[in-house]
């Protein structure tokens, strides 16, 4: 059975009530079940995983690549645009993970629009609400 770690950056632990019209009303804990099952439609076991700290989010990604998993779904959050140090984590393991983002981060505030993360990932996929998060995953079963 394939593992597939889906990373969930900052503030995204308060989806639903931070910003509704631009992340949508969908709880972290809603999408992350709805993962979970899609997980095993597809053979799959999905763990989630949020932090607001980047070096915990380093550290999953650390752990995952000596725990056998074979992708990994990641939300950097606002990480996206100037971490660094979850690009080199990122670009270190050994399997394949998709940038997602609820919003379209190319035609918001332009700060948004260029990402640390995307060069080292797979792939992106943004501006599809909570459906980007299960888009990420079917390519990953994919692969």
């Amino acid at each position: 059975m394939k593992k597939i770690l889906v990373l969930h950056g900052p503030n995204l632990n308060i989806l639903g009530q931070r910003e509704p019209t631009v992340y949508g009303f969908e709880t972290l804990a809603e999408i992350d079940e709805r993962l979970r099952k899609k997980g095993e439609e597809l053979s799959c076991l999905v763990e989630s995983f949020q932090s607001n700290s980047e070096g915990a989010l380093i550290d999953a990604l650390q752990c995952a690549m000596r725990d056998g998993t074979a992708g990994c779904v990641f939300n950097p959050g606002a990480y996206t645009h100037y971490s660094i140090a979850l690009r080199d984590a990122v670009a270190a393991v050994q399997f394949p993970v998709i940038e997602v983002h609820l919003s379209n981060i190319y035609a918001r505030e332009s700060f948004r629009s260029h990402s640390v993360i995307a060069p080292v990932a797979k792939g992106q996929i943004s501006g599809f609400g909570s459906l980007g998060y299960e888009l990420a995953l079917l390519a990953l079963h994919a692969q």
